[in-house]
């Protein structure tokens, strides 16, 4: 079950915009955050996760469909839904 949730962070990462910035400054909080609502993660996958390279989640985003994307409006943030989806 562990590895369903890394990937699903990846994913989240990857497809949410304001996510991935408040992630680039602030990766502990994110995940924290994450946890918070739900996500289930080892203290070393939230170690992992939080060494993910910026660089690298913004290089792949832009590969996946702009139709499966969760774009920032300007709003500065992401706010999450319950039950992280």
């Amino acid at each position: 079950m562990s590895q369903v949730n890394v990937e699903r962070v990846i994913g989240i990462l990857a497809t949410d915009e304001a996510l991935r910035r408040r992630f680039t400054h602030d990766a502990r909080a994110v995940l924290t955050e994450l946890i918070q609502r739900g996500m289930e993660l080892t203290a070393g996958e939230q170690i992992s996760l939080a060494g993910l390279d910026p660089k690298v989640l913004a290089r792949f985003s832009r590969y996946i469909d702009d139709r499966l994307q969760r774009c920032d409006l300007g709003h500065g943030g992401s706010h999450l839904k319950e039950g992280v989806s």
